[in-house]
């Protein structure tokens, strides 16, 4: 028996090619331009799918989804819209659509979610606790291609417990994504707590992991409760998972494997109830190849894998970006400013190593430094200036010298974090970075001969091996 698709849009020539498009792949196809219609048809019994924009002439199309479910929970459907933000994806997620996708959207795209939609098992029934929640303020901002993307993941995810891997560049809001997770989600009655890997000196992590009991080091005066116990019935946030040192490593996914743990000193195993989300800016495949972090613990973190793009490769995203930071710099008492359109232009044409974050520390000056209400070209032009003055330009056709590279590299690092600077430890983390590359390579160059290698490094040979130990670098002879 053909399946009957219910289009409801109120754009006509939208109509038009969804109805052509259907009917060509063998549906039975019927459209309409209202809300009143599509519900009149549900509550008839007709159709076996429904497709739906947001924006209807007569009711908000969200609005229609859970009461099509609660008359027909088996009755699938797909929900469109223009405004695509996380809350409309969210929206139509938690509210029981099959599936959201932002217009403009692919027709073989939509034809395969038709697909798989009328191939699915039941739904259940709606609860009555799944009403409507408040409008939110929007945790991301942006609509280009690669948001909406996240966005749809995001949506899909807010329903579940999986575990979630965010990666991407300083800057780009991979705190946020994982709160808007938290935020959306069945656990955003409990606590989030988020922890920096990169900012607790490594002998310290698991205490602030698990917790102490008294007496368990010196110093230890009092039983402390760790980040897993303060997270129960919530999230907890793992930042910059790639720093976590391997002892570390190796607890957690004892904890991810068992769902319990022991404090540091402590004997009694805690049980608790935690959704994890880790972060991190580092390419932790190749920190496996080093040696430096453990793979069927990646495994266990990577189960759903978000990544965020840099903010030049969303550049469109730019004007949205610089707008809501200024509103938010007048909802805290700064002065309004206005970017004009060669100001826009300047901010979409600039690189931004520092990415999301280096953009709103620049619309925070912009309102605390200038005094006009509408900044033009060349004030951004300007202060993107000083941002890149000094930074030194290798000579044409001349190859990058190794301190241009690290200025390059860390003048982005240090854009990327929050008033310019980053967690404590920063020159332990950076030598240590430069460190193992370099012992490695000439270990290699040297055929694996350590004598050789610390005369080429300048090392006391065993000074070499306490660093190749320390470092957990593997040396075989006669390599190359």
């Amino acid at each position: 028996m053909t399946a009957t698709i219910l289009v409801a849009d109120d754009d006509r020539s939208i109509r038009t090619v969804l109805g052509q498009a259907l009917t060509r792949s063998g549906y039975q196809v019927r459209t309409t331009g209202t809300a009143a219609t599509l519900w009149r048809w549900v509550e008839d019994g007709e159709g076996d799918l429904v497709i739906t924009d947001v924006v209807m002439p007569d009711e908000n199309g969200l609005d229609l989804v859970p009461r099509i479910r609660r008359v027909r929970p088996d009755l699938r459907v797909v929900v469109m819209s223009a405004q695509s933000t996380l809350t409309t994806a969210v929206k139509a997620t938690q509210r029981g659509a099959f599936e959201y996708l932002p217009k403009p959207f692919d027709l073989n795209e939509l034809l395969a979610v038709v697909g798989r939609a009328l191939a699915a098992p039941p739904a259940p029934a709606e609860t009555p606790e799944q009403a409507e929640a408040e409008e939110e303020k929007l945790p991301l901002v942006g609509r280009s291609a690669a948001m909406q993307e996240i966005y749809r993941t995001v949506a899909r995810v807010t329903a579940t417990d999986l575990t979630v891997m965010i990666t991407g560049e300083s800057g780009t809001g991979k705190e946020l994504v994982a709160r808007a997770l938290h935020d959306y989600g069945a656990r955003r009655a409990g606590p989030f707590v988020a922890i920096n890997m990169a900012a607790i000196p490594r002998e310290l992590i698991e205490s602030e992991l698990f917790g102490h009991e008294r007496g368990a080091f010196t110093g230890a005066l009092n039983r402390s409760q760790g980040r897993f116990e303060q997270a129960n019935g919530g999230t907890l946030f793992l930042d910059e998972i790639g720093d976590m040192p391997p002892e570390a490593q190796t607890r957690l996914l004892r904890v991810l494997q068992e769902g319990e743990f022991t404090s540091v000193g402590g004997r009694t195993p805690v049980r608790v109830n935690v959704r994890i989300v880790a972060a991190t800016h580092r390419d932790l495949r190749a920190l496996i190849r080093q040696g430096l972090f453990r793979e069927d613990l990646f495994y266990r973190l990577n189960v759903v894998p978000i990544r965020l793009p840099p903010l030049r490769e969303r550049e469109e995203d730019i004007p949205a970006l610089a707008r809501h930071f200024l509103s938010a710099n007048r909802q805290k008492g700064l002065p309004a400013k206005i970017l004009d359109a060669g100001a826009v232009e300047r901010l979409k044409a600039y690189r931004w190593p520092g990415n999301v974050r280096e953009l709103e520390n620049l619309m925070r000056r912009l309102a605390a430094l200038y005094p006009q209400e509408t900044i033009g070209e060349e004030v951004i032009a300007a202060e993107l200036a000083e941002t890149v003055a000094g930074e030194p330009e290798p000579v044409a056709g001349e190859p990058e010298t190794l301190a241009q590279a690290v200025e390059r590299h860390l003048r982005a690092y240090f854009a990327g974090h929050k008033d310019g600077l980053p967690s404590p430890g920063v020159h332990d983390r950076i030598i240590q970075e430069i460190e193992r590359p370099l012992i490695q390579l000439t270990l290699t160059a040297t055929r694996g001969n350590q004598i050789r290698a610390a005369h080429v490094l300048g090392l006391n040979r065993n000074t070499l091996r306490k660093k190749i130990r320390e470092l957990e670098i593997p040396v075989v002879r006669g390599l190359g």
